[in-house]
């Protein structure tokens, strides 16, 4: 699983702000407890400094430090059974003066054998939906509110089938399975057809989906990250653009929205293939949505690009009537 670096450095502000917070909030109560019983404080400092005492027990010349370990042992435990009662007596819990993680398994570390700690995992997958939600309105475009009314069930002359069953069946079921067997194997999407017919709807859906799973997702149009590829390849020392590239290039998922609204340039072609031709090498999921066909994708950029997409990508052809307008006419009261 590859981590978005902009996202994650933005979860562990927040995952330490947290533990920074829950530590003040425990040192608050411990004060709290000492002043109800002054006492404490006093065992608690005395039981802090045991080991300092022994090691410097140990280090004495000319004696063994083994009575002294041993005296101050029982010192400790008379300590601790002391602290165990006081506590009780004011109706608090043995481990009421103890730090206690709010992860047992990585201890507030955030990572766990060298890996992500699950934790952490949650602050990131917050952050990645607040990274898309500056594009997408993950809050209202999901697979439930998809709404399959607005394609006509009429099955058209020299038609199988009518729009609502070919995007029930074909593209809605293909979208939703793609996002609940995300990260079993690598898999590309090509969603194309005409403005309006939901393809930006099914793409926030299974952004939602997959990074709520604690998948790096990024979602952009075409123009603007070829806007930074080019600002990376020709801006001086552009460490942003740079990074925007990187992110591009190593997320989980990229789904590059609108492909064909750009000016078509040599570099826009170049970049194109290198996004798509990288992706694939590296096993990384990609979902592309355009208004033009797979021949007009091949007749604008190129022959190569198109059959990396025809032989890589699944091709979900999207149809109907456009439902902004079908809206816009409903509202209107036509």
């Amino acid at each position: 699983m590859a981590y978005d670096g902009k996202v994650m450095r933005r979860a562990l502000e927040r995952f330490e702000r947290d533990r920074q917070a829950r530590r003040e909030q425990f040192q608050e109560r411990r004060e709290r407890i000492f002043r109800r019983q002054p006492r404490l404080r006093e065992i608690d400092t005395r039981l802090c400094s045991t080991t300092s005492r022994i090691i410097s027990q140990a280090l004495r010349r000319g004696t063994d430090p083994r009575a002294a370990v041993a005296a101050l042992r029982d010192e400790n435990l008379g300590l601790q059974a002391e602290k165990r009662t006081l506590l009780r007596q004011l109706g608090l819990p043995e481990d009421a003066l103890e730090e206690t993680p709010a992860c047992p398994l990585c201890g507030d570390t955030g990572y766990r054998g060298g890996a992500v700690c699950r934790c952490l995992r949650s602050y990131y997958a917050r952050e990645q939906q607040k990274e898309l939600s500056r594009m997408l309105d993950l809050g209202q475009q999901s697979f439930d509110s998809f709404d399959l009314d607005w394609y006509s069930d009429r099955v058209e002359p020299g038609q199988p089938k009518s729009a609502r069953e070919h995007m029930e069946e074909k593209v809605y079921n293909s979208c939703a399975e793609y996002a609940s067997h995300f990260g079993k194997k690598p898999e590309n999407l090509l969603l194309f057809g005409a403005p309006g017919l939901g393809k930006t709807h099914l793409s926030a859906a299974i952004a939602r989906e997959v990074s709520a799973k604690g998948y790096s997702v990024v979602y952009d149009t075409a123009g603007h990250v070829f806007e930074q590829f080019e600002q990376q390849k020709f801006g001086r020392e552009d460490d942003e653009a740079a990074s925007n590239v990187e992110r591009v290039l190593s997320c989980d998922l990229l789904i590059l929205d609108d492909l064909g609204s750009e000016m078509t340039t040599a570099f826009v072609q170049s970049a194109l293939y290198q996004i798509v031709n990288t992706r694939l090498l590296e096993r990384r999921s990609t979902i592309i949505s355009t208004n033009l066909t797979p021949e007009k994708l091949g007749q604008r950029y190129t022959p190569q690009i198109l059959s990396r997409i025809q032989g890589e990508y699944q091709l979900l052809p999207f149809v109907g009537q456009d439902i902004r307008q079908l809206k816009r006419k409903r509202e209107q009261g036509f």
